[in-house]
């Protein structure tokens, strides 16, 4: 193992301290991390993507770091949970639509350093009211919160945990924009952190505002449902991101806010893309390529390298480290952290580039998928072996003992990289998992309880 493996071993396994001087208020600098729902690497302009016109985030790249090796979990839980700790999904992961409540995320990070702190748009990781500010989150608008209901046409909305409904042609995505701009506009003068999980462009793949076919009238999640309203929501949400970039230009803040956008996983399973004559199917859900890599950008006026684009592997563990670098936001000792910063490669520098990225994936509680891997080679667990040059889409595992000697040196290091998570699923994570999958179903049960006092009620009124 070389040096460079060995030190990353050792942070993984014991935890990052970011030593930094302290900043002034004044030279603190603003963060806004965008997250879009469903939005493979394929799909932006900047990536070669032709479906979809996306000029905000296009604009973004051409003025910032692009990043073309982003990997991030095949699905949205799981995604979520590791960029928010820092940390793969083998410590702490519990099951889908949960987060363990004894984790500590980016808002507590920030939070406990005083910084201003919101979330807006999706969140799906606990339904109390307050679950948001327990993760370290004071302000909160969002969808998916307290309860599941429409999320585009006349959405559901929850502000601060309190529900609230609208039936007048409102747009989801637009309302929860329009609290984001809301939010720096009353924090302009005061370091914030802003988490901006969007709701585009997951499914349905229903008309935004700007389709020809917008229905203002539309009610629910299975109506006006076509695939080719996908490309139609990708420019929208790029319209968003661009509006709220334009806020922060009218505010001066730009130069004092560093914006990162990521996707959450790929695009949905069977969508259909194009980047030029090639046809690109997302895989979300999978573990291949198509289920992984996602967009990532990194803007900084005056901070970030300038139409710089950055071909080191970056995955979803390393966006925690990375913001608190550039806040000097410390992060504690004890907490388990297997991201690295990449905050050198936003300004152009060399870094500490990764040698490979690790992968634990079990999003409903089912047999984990384990895996490593490199620029080029990848490898299971299970000890499958794939070349993602000549084979992207998994279809042929190599036959160990024909490798060349580049392929099996490769594979010893993806090994090594594999072993040294061998004892990290913590011993009670199990019984944790247990709990929230029995949460679940006993909800539907109090539910139904509670319906059932109220129609008798009711008949009692009515006798």
């Amino acid at each position: 193992m070389t040096l460079t493996r060995c030190l990353f071993a050792a942070i993984a396994a014991v935890g990052l301290m970011v030593l930094a001087a302290p900043l002034s208020a004044a030279e603190r600098p603003n963060v806004i991390l965008i997250m879009a729902d469903d939005l493979g690497y394929e799909t932006l302009g900047c990536n070669g993507g032709t479906s979809a016109p996306t000029p905000n985030l296009d604009k973004l790249a051409a003025g910032g770091v692009r990043f073309d090796h982003c990997f991030v979990q095949p699905l949205c839980t799981p995604t979520r949970v590791q960029l928010m700790t820092g940390a793969y999904n083998v410590r702490n992961y519990i099951t889908f639509g949960t987060m363990d409540t004894r984790l500590r995320t980016f808002g507590n990070l920030f939070r406990d350093a005083g910084y201003a702190t919101a979330v807006v748009g999706k969140w799906q990781l606990g339904k109390e009211p307050d679950n948001p500010k327990h993760f370290g989150f004071d302000d909160y608008c969002l969808w998916n919160h307290t309860r599941r209901v429409p999320r585009y046409a006349n959405p559901g909305l929850d502000y601060a945990g309190q529900p609230r409904d609208f039936t007048s042609g409102e747009y989801g995505p637009d309302l929860v924009n329009d609290w984001a701009i809301d939010y720096v506009t009353r924090h302009r003068d005061t370091p914030f952190f802003l988490y901006y999980p969007m709701m585009l462009t997951h499914g349905p793949y229903q008309p935004t505002p700007d389709s020809p076919d917008w229905d203002p009238q539309a009610s629910g999640e299975k109506v006006n449902n076509a695939d080719k309203h996908f490309p139609e929501m990708v420019t929208y949400m790029d319209k968003l991101v661009g509006r709220l970039v334009d806020k922060l230009d009218e505010l001066k803040l730009r130069e004092r806010t560093l914006v990162l956008f990521v996707g959450d996983n790929g695009t949905g399973r069977g969508t259909r893309s194009m980047m030029g004559s090639r046809e690109v199917i997302g895989g979300k859900g999978t573990t291949t390529e198509a289920g992984m890599h996602v967009p990532a950008i990194a803007s900084w006026p005056g901070k970030a390298a300038v139409g710089k684009v950055c071909s080191d592997l970056v995955d979803s563990t390393d966006f925690l480290p990375t913001i608190c670098e550039a806040a000097a936001v410390a992060v504690p000792s004890g907490m388990p952290i297997d991201g690295r910063s990449f905050l050198a490669q936003v300004r152009g520098e060399t870094g500490q580039p990764r040698e490979w990225i690790y992968s634990w994936y079990s999003p409903h509680g089912e047999p984990p998928r384990e895996f490593a891997f490199d620029q080029r080679w990848k490898l299971y667990r299970s000890g499958e072996v794939y070349d993602l040059q000549a084979d992207p889409r998994e279809k042929s595992p190599l036959d160990r003992a024909r490798l060349s000697a580049e392929a099996k040196e490769a594979v010893r290091n993806l090994e090594a990289a594999i072993a040294g998570f061998a004892d990290a699923r913590p011993a009670d994570i199990a019984s944790t998992a247990s709990e929230a999958e029995e949460s679940k179903l006993e909800r539907p049960r109090k539910r139904e309880k509670v319906e059932r006092r109220a129609r008798r009620a009711a008949r009692g009124k009515a006798n």
